[in-house]
């Protein structure tokens, strides 16, 4: 079992920058493939961005170039930096830990049931 908390998000005006962080429970958490998704009101949750140890990103064309995604395996943290934020960025922004179990590819990371774990979310605002 693993639990996952994010935390960072907050009201910010567009232009602006933010961190989330999200800390998972658990001794394996290296061994996991950790996603970031979004869901804003109405809309179906989004991926943002996915990590797995050994150095694999992956993002969103939308995010390409303003986000970054990194993990730290002694901290059991995975990091999501967001610069020059815009008002489409609004969602509520989740962690997401896969084990791999279902197969691994560029296709199935951006997918929400490939995930086996996920967190409450945390909101982010962004002002114009």
């Amino acid at each position: 079992q693993v639990q996952l908390v994010e935390s960072g998000g907050g009201l910010v005006q567009a232009g602006s920058s933010l961190r989330l962080s999200c800390a998972a429970s658990g001794r394996t958490f290296s061994s996991f493939v950790m996603g970031w998704f979004r869901q804003a009101p109405g809309k179906e949750r989004e991926f943002v961005s996915a990590t797995a140890s050994g150095g694999f990103t992956y993002y969103a064309d939308s995010e390409k170039g303003r986000f970054t995604v990194s993990r730290d395996n002694a901290k059991n943290t995975v990091y999501l930096q967001m610069n020059s934020l815009k008002p489409e960025d609004a969602a509520v922004y989740y962690c997401a830990a896969g084990s791999g179990s279902k197969g691994f590819s560029r296709t199935t990371v951006t997918t929400v049931p490939w995930y086996d774990y996920w967190g409450q979310g945390t909101q982010v605002t962004v002002s114009s």
